[in-house]
């Protein structure tokens, strides 16, 4: 019975009313009121003072309800796992995306996701855009979100979600700093600092020097921090896509729009995945990602 009351409790405490609880549980007024008066007997402490219609919690009563809280939290946890267990179900979603993104769309997308679907486990991985390609052909990944690189394969689901202006992060101590717009020419005696594992390193200077056109001299760092802590101490400009959600100032670092022959450089960014495998869950995912950058637009 003490569980019951301790959902009484923290229904009554969230609702500021005991009808409003007793609605939400499906019982009389009476009865929920008589459930607390129960279960302060049952304890030997006053959790509510009453007064007039109202009720002010007691210092005994603020500690009880936190403590409500995370048992019945922990309550529903245990649930969730019995039920996997006995069903034998453990379902994995492998969502795979760019490691120099560092907007909220996906993180919010997921939390979404992990609401409608408690009883999937996600897993979550980073890499460049060849590494995500290869993990996905192989089997590796469900879902990838990624800018669009090469031309629009028919073997994939190609899901759109947004269409992202390029810029370059450079640090405040560079009187570069000051431009409004900048190009890679522009940028040529400068080290141009690229988020990628060793492997892929080649395949980037391929993709910087023959795509988009940069002549100059390559940093590498593993991760986007690492990169940006390179930024700012002045060691040369992180290239970096614009989303939504994505913070715009950081200390000490200015964001410069990326121009190429006048004109501002942009990708799309896309979630992919094989057609052959899709599934109402990779397509519900998506659809819940692109509602994200369009929300945040």
């Amino acid at each position: 019975m003490l569980f019951k009351q301790m959902q009484y409790f923290i229904s009554i405490v969230k609702n500021n009313s005991f009808t409003e609880a007793a609605e939400e549980n499906y019982i009389s007024q009476s009865a929920i009121s008589q459930a607390i008066k129960s279960l302060e007997d049952e304890l030997g402490v006053t959790l509510l003072q009453r007064k007039n219609r109202g009720f002010n919690l007691t210092n005994a009563g603020e500690y009880f309800y936190k403590q409500s809280l995370i048992m019945v939290d922990e309550v529903d946890r245990i649930k969730q796992t019995l039920i996997r267990i006995s069903t034998q179900k453990n379902d994995v979603f492998r969502i795979g995306y760019i490691n120099n993104y560092c907007g909220l769309e996906i993180h919010r997308a997921i939390m979404q996701f992990s609401e409608i679907y408690p009883n999937i486990d996600i897993q979550i991985q980073t890499g460049n855009h060849e590494e995500l390609y290869e993990w996905m052909k192989n089997d590796k990944l469900d879902v990838i979100i990624n800018d669009q690189r090469r031309a629009l394969s028919e073997e994939y689901v190609n899901h759109f979600l947004y269409k992202s202006t390029c810029y370059i992060e450079i640090s405040n101590k560079s009187v570069l700093h000051e431009l409004k717009e900048i190009s890679f020419e522009d940028l040529k005696q400068i080290p141009c600092i690229i988020v990628s594992s060793k492997k892929q390193q080649n395949i980037e200077l391929e993709y910087y020097e023959n795509t988009l056109g940069f002549k100059g001299e390559f940093i590498f760092a593993e991760n986007l921090d690492e990169a940006r802590m390179l930024v700012a101490a002045n060691k040369g400009f992180l290239p970096i896509e614009n989303v939504p959600s994505q913070k715009q100032t950081i200390e000490g670092i200015s964001r410069i729009l990326l121009v190429r022959n006048g004109e501002r450089v942009e990708k799309n960014y896309y979630a992919f995945w094989n057609k052959l495998a899709t599934n109402i869950l990779k397509e519900e995912f998506a659809g819940i990602l692109e509602n994200e950058f369009r929300c945040n637009d």
